[in-house]
């Protein structure tokens, strides 16, 4: 553990995944309050409504109709605590993940492409004043693609 800071900026999701065989064990807490005290997984990820139909659908996350504000929180292949799916979670919360035991359970991060490993802990935040637009060919609506893609 270096003791460096690293920032980056998702537009789709930010995951947590572990880096050998071993699983994860993270604690979540959502704006200060645990929320998980540990999770044992392969990882987890923080999804916004633009990354719910990719990976986060892939790890049986909900998928977020565009222009929602919220955010997925999904665990990859969780085995504790058993019956935790996930939440749903308003877009403005702060979530921090905190690695537990990482030098014999190491975890990467990733935000959409960056990837840092061997991290302590990682904060996540809506940037209060980034925003983007999304075009979409007239023919082909997203907004419609996903809301076929919850009834397959």
């Amino acid at each position: 553990v270096s003791g460096k800071n690293v920032s980056a900026l998702a537009f789709n999701e930010v995951a947590l995944l572990r880096q050998t065989n071993q699983a994860a064990h993270i604690r979540i807490l959502v704006n200060g309050t645990e929320r998980v005290e540990r999770l044992v997984a392969d990882g987890v990820l923080l999804a916004t409504a633009a990354g719910s139909t990719a990976y986060n659908l892939s790890a049986h996350g909900p998928i977020l109709p565009l222009g929602t504000e919220a955010l997925a929180l999904t665990p990859i292949s969780p085995f504790r605590p058993r019956r935790w799916r996930g939440a749903v979670l308003p877009a403005a919360v702060e979530v921090r993940f905190e690695v537990l035991n990482g030098v014999h359970r190491p975890v990467s991060a990733t935000a959409d492409y960056d990837e840092v490993r061997d991290i302590v802990a990682v904060d996540v935040r809506q940037h209060p004043q980034l925003r983007h637009q999304l075009l979409f060919d007239p023919e082909h609506a997203l907004d419609e693609r996903i809301l076929r893609e919850q009834f397959l």
